[in-house]
């Protein structure tokens, strides 16, 4: 449970530092405002990602070894 805890974690934390900078970068531009834009666009999406990277990590783990070992 607690490698479960720290992967959900990180990865919620990568994918939506890395997500919610892209989409505010192609919806806004890079602009004088482009930091706090981010900075809420990510404060909203990682406490999400979080909850669903930690609820659909072990079905998304099962399905990759399914996929894998075909």
């Amino acid at each position: 449970m607690k490698v479960r805890l720290i992967q959900a974690f990180l990865m919620s934390l990568l994918l939506s530092s890395l997500m919610s900078c892209w989409v505010t970068w192609l919806n806004l531009g890079f602009n004088d405002e482009f930091l706090e834009l981010w900075l809420n666009a990510f404060i909203a999406a990682w406490p999400v990602a979080g909850i669903i990277a930690f609820f659909s990590g072990p079905e998304v783990h099962k399905i990759s070894i399914k996929l894998a070992n075909r």
